[in-house]
């Protein structure tokens, strides 16, 4: 399976995804997914098959909210969607593509991910919950005003910034310096 970034040639394929994942009401509309994809805080990851089939996506931001029990506006992540074709779904595409998304928000700064489903979505729930997310709270009437969704959030640990083993006076070498000289 191949990770890569959304390209303008995807959208067709990226709209046929989401309508075959998700009904109406619940996927989105071509303007919808148009300002998803083209939103500047966004970014978009595309699944293809060894044939170069695209046969997943998920398109996350990063935006400022509040976590519970902090004052101040933090980074979190929201995840928008991920889609995964019905013939290729339960082969670790959603997971890879997950995993992604968690590490380059974790990379930006997002403290947390939050994302909203279906409470009748349980194939999705056990996916969130199997990866570390857990249940907010419950948002009425969500989709279209009358399916209620729930809200889920995961934190993230956050990056852990490379100290160098010794301190290096100016003038000097570091260790890596020296060995690549030898070299």
């Amino acid at each position: 399976m191949i990770l890569r970034d959304y390209r303008p040639e995807d959208f067709a394929r990226l709209c046929e995804l989401d309508r075959l994942c998700f009904p109406p009401g619940i996927a989105y509309t071509t303007e919808e997914m148009r300002l998803y994809i083209g939103d500047h805080r966004a970014f978009t990851i595309v699944a293809e098959s060894p044939e170069r089939e695209v046969v997943g996506f998920l398109i996350a931001r990063l935006d400022i909210g509040r976590l519970p029990r902090e004052r101040a506006g933090v980074r979190i992540g929201h995840l928008v969607t991920i889609d995964v074709h019905p013939d290729w779904q339960g082969r670790g595409i959603g997971t890879l593509l997950l995993r992604e998304a968690e590490r380059r928000l974790r990379h930006a700064g997002a403290r947390a991910i939050v994302l909203e489903t279906a409470v009748d979505n349980l194939r999705a729930i056990r996916f969130y919950a199997k990866h570390g997310y857990m249940v907010l709270r419950r948002l009425k009437g969500y989709y279209l005003g009358e399916k209620d969704a729930w809200r889920l959030m995961k934190a993230l640990e956050p990056v852990k910034a490379h100290r160098p083993s010794a301190q290096v006076s100016e003038g000097e070498k570091s260790r890596d310096e020296q060995q690549h000289e030898k070299e």
